[in-house]
C-alpha cells in the first residue's frame, strides 16, 4: 500500500504528544529519556511516538556510542506548510471579500438612515 508523504505527516501530527515532542526538538537534540520527562507515560510509549515521527520523516535519530539523540527534520513540515498555504490564501481572500461586502452593506445602511432622517 502506498501512502503519500503528506498523509503520513498529518497522521503523525494528529497526536498532541507527538506535536509536543516536535516542539521540544525545536530547541535541539534530545534523548528518549529527556523527551519522556514531561509526559506521564512509559519510555516504551514515548518510543512508539518517536517511531511514528521517524517513519513520517519528522525526526531523525543519531547514534553516538550509547547515546541516541533525536533531532527534528523540518522537510515534511515545510511540505505540509506549502500545502496549507494554498488554503490560507483562499480563506484570507474569502474574508477580504466578506469584509468588503459588509463595508458596502454598512454604507448602504448609513445612506438609507440618512435618507430616512431627511
Amino acid at each position: 500500500m502506498i501512502v503519500d508523504q503528506l498523509s503520513t505527516t498529518f497522521a503523525a501530527l494528529a497526536d498532541p504528544t507527538r506535536r509536543a515532542i516536535l516542539a521540544r526538538l525545536t530547541t535541539g537534540e534530545a534523548t528518549v529519556t529527556e523527551l519522556a520527562e514531561p509526559f506521564a507515560m512509559s519510555l516504551p510509549a514515548v518510543s512508539k511516538h518517536l517511531k511514528v515521527l521517524e517513519r513520517a520523516g519528522l525526526i531523525a535519530r543519531g547514534r553516538e556510542a550509547q547515546w541516541r539523540p533525536c533531532r527534528l527534520d523540518p522537510a515534511p513540515l515545510r511540505d505540509a506548510n506549502e500545502w496549507l498555504e494554498t488554503y490560507r490564501q483562499f480563506w484570507e481572500e474569502s474574508f477580504d471579500r466578506l469584509a468588503e461586502h459588509l463595508r458596502r452593506l454598512r454604507g448602504e445602511q448609513e445612506e438609507q438612515k440618512n435618507d430616512d432622517e431627511e
